[in-house]
């Protein structure tokens, strides 16, 4: 028996359905618009993944072009003939040189190792009598005299402590201490010196400087010593820009 109800039942659904499904579809359709910003979802990347690995290339390209346009113009200033070639070695060897004058570079040679210290006390703790604290201490003047004599007796080298000494190398006193190239060092201090290790002990011998603290060393107690031998130094390790040095006449005024 037919069922006189399902017509309007069925009719009903389609009723309301269409247009719940147009909906819908009209809200996907306005936010697929929304997120693909009016073009393709689906678009891919590849076509601009190529452009960017196009202008890496070339940019690269370039690049090597001007590093070869570089590397061409020094040989052809710098290199390229035999007659530039032994210019450039000559003045490497020049360089080689002068650094080892100026003391950059280590040496190792016969020498002399100059030892001064402060004064010790005696086997009972105590000083000389007539001693003033400036009686048992290294001086200034007196490191700076043992220099003076060891480079006016023909020294290659010169180091103190740890460090070389060079022509703006300028050791400094401070209290019982010595600054030197901004740092600081406490007695015995060992001064190295390569060379004729007679003739920069006959020139010690003839220091008045030295002389005169030897004095105080045989009175006070100061040490000092001199010992010939094999010596080591190193190479002086800060700059040695010139920052008030200006350039003098031939006569050196």
């Amino acid at each position: 028996m037919k069922d006189r109800n399902a017509a309007p039942r069925a009719r009903s659904v389609w009723r309301f359905g269409v247009p719940i499904v147009c909906v819908a579809a009209g809200l996907l359709l306005g936010a697929t618009h929304g997120v693909s910003g009016g073009g393709e979802i689906r678009r891919s990347d590849a076509p601009r993944l190529v452009d960017l690995v196009r202008e890496a290339r070339q940019s690269v390209d370039r690049l090597t072009a001007q590093r070869d346009a570089a590397i061409n113009e020094i040989d052809n200033h710098h290199g390229g003939s035999p007659a530039t070639e032994e210019a450039l070695a000559a003045m490497t060897r020049r360089a080689d040189v002068m650094a080892g004058q100026a003391g950059l570079t280590p040496m190792r040679g016969p020498g002399l190792v100059v030892t001064l210290s402060d004064a010790q006390r005696d086997a009972q703790g105590r000083f000389p009598r007539d001693a003033s604290p400036d009686d048992l201490v290294v001086h200034q003047q007196d490191i700076q005299a043992v220099l003076n004599a060891l480079w006016s007796a023909g020294a290659e080298g010169i180091q103190m402590q740890d460090q070389r000494i060079i022509e703006t190398s300028a050791p400094r006193c401070v209290g019982n201490t010595l600054l030197l190239n901004g740092r600081t060092y406490s007695p015995p201090y060992v001064i190295s010196a390569i060379g004729d290790a007679a003739a920069m002990q006959q020139a010690l011998s003839e220091s008045p400087m030295v002389t005169l603290y030897k004095r105080y060393a045989a009175r006070f107690g100061l040490g000092y010593t001199e010992e010939p031998g094999e010596v080591e130094l190193v190479g002086y390790e800060q700059s040695v820009r010139m920052e008030f040095a200006q350039p003098v006449g031939p006569l050196g005024y």
